[in-house]
């Protein structure tokens, strides 16, 4: 009998261990939670790599769609017109290779000619280095060395050599662009030639509202891209109309090429176009005359601060509002996260997200006057405020209430 209430206690004893080892077991959930985290961080790991993978093929169809937003409002025109848009996409591919091919054509021979003639007269620009020299600071520098050097000893063939290796580099390196321009002019021809019935297969998969709002945003895209190449375009033709004539004018030489250079380079590329289009026309008047040089590059200057000021706001009203902050702020991070890409696309993007969100968002009118006074004793600052024989504003439900 006495041995019985021992059993019984280390039975209790032993069921209680029990309990406490399976309280302290791992739960179930944080097997799972294990699990879904290795399995989570080996599929981010795969994705990560594949997006590494295709990323360049990524870029290829997100620059062919911007092209195709670019074109597709003149291939809807033409469509309207009675012509099949599979003619009409081939008629804007036509005309804009023919433009492409024609400013490179231009500005290269304009280049060509002027590396040649700054190799022939490579020894003139030595003598007039020499005497600035000796006329500015009072010396007696001979340069005949450097000049026999230059020319005897080899500096112009080194010169020439070297400029052969870049055009054999660069020759390598358009193989390689000329294939991923082909591949960007198929995808563009499709998407454009074949936009409704794209948009007709992805809005099959979404119900009325959605699909309305998937067609919202696309034609906004199309607005947008269109307005953007069209307002570039009118701005380069006029900042080529006025390089041109100034050019002429200030003796520049090829003055034609050097404007269309400006006028393209300046307004499609952002930010540092500008900078880019002004250092080819100022170095050749600069090899030419260097008083010329100043002309040029002070009539570049104000050039655009009439363009930014006068022009640009009149051409862009209409066709791409968007703020200049936003703009540059949209710019760089575009170039930030797919380089000269990506600073290409940024605007239209930028404009296009600026206007969904002003179709969508509430916005509310108040007094600008408010904004425009400072003064915190004005009327204009305290709409609200009654004034002498006036009577108050009936107070708002919830101001009542609380009242």
């Amino acid at each position: 009998m006495s041995d019985q209430p021992s059993d019984q206690m280390s039975d209790q004893s032993s069921d209680q261990m029990s309990d406490q080892t399976s309280d302290q077991s791992m739960p179930g959930w944080v097997k799972w939670a294990i699990v879904w985290f290795w399995a989570g961080g080996l599929a981010s790991f795969y994705l990560v790599g594949m997006i590494r993978a295709l990323g360049t093929l990524m870029i290829v169809v997100l620059v062919s769609l911007f092209l195709s937003f670019a074109i597709e409002p003149a291939v809807n025109r033409m469509e309207r017109r009675g012509i099949k848009r599979g003619y009409g996409t081939t008629i804007a591919f036509v005309v804009i290779t023919l433009g492409m091919l024609g400013f490179a054509m231009v500005v290269g021979a304009a280049l060509s000619s002027q590396i040649t003639e700054f190799v022939d007269d490579s020894p003139r620009y030595i003598d007039r280095a020499e005497n600035w020299v000796n006329e500015t600071f009072n010396t007696n520098y001979d340069f005949n060395t450097v000049r026999d050097e230059f020319i005897e000893g080899g500096g112009v063939q080194d010169l020439a050599g070297r400029f052969a290796d870049d055009v054999v580099n660069i020759g390598a390196t358009a193989i390689s662009l000329v294939f991923h321009l082909f591949t960007v002019a198929l995808f563009t021809f499709y998407l454009a030639a074949e936009g409704p019935k794209l948009r007709r297969l992805i809005c099959s998969f979404l119900d009325e509202r959605r699909q309305r709002m998937v067609l919202h945003v696309w034609d906004l895209a199309l607005d947008r891209t269109g307005g953007y190449i069209y307002s570039r375009s009118v701005l380069a033709l006029l900042s080529l109309l006025s390089h041109w004539l100034a050019f002429i004018l200030i003796d520049v030489p090829h003055p034609l090429a050097l404007a269309l250079w400006v006028g393209v380079i300046s307004q499609f590329i952002p930010v540092v176009g500008t900078y880019l289009a002004g250092v080819l026309p100022v170095l050749i008047a600069l090899l030419d005359e260097p008083s010329s040089a100043i002309w040029t590059l002070a009539m570049i200057l104000i050039y655009q601060q009439l363009e930014n000021y006068i022009w640009a706001p009149r051409v862009t009203a209409e066709t791409m509002e968007i703020h200049a902050a936003v703009a540059f702020g949209s710019v760089i991070a575009g170039a930030a996260l797919l380089g000269v890409v990506g600073a290409l696309l940024s605007l239209p993007f930028a404009a296009t997200t600026q206007a969904f969100i002003s179709s969508y968002a509430h916005r509310h009118v108040i007094d600008e006057e408010a904004f425009a006074n400072p003064n915190p004793d004005s009327r204009e600052d305290h709409p609200c405020e009654p004034q002498d024989g006036e009577e108050p504003l009936p107070a708002s439900p919830e101001a009542a209430d609380s009242a």
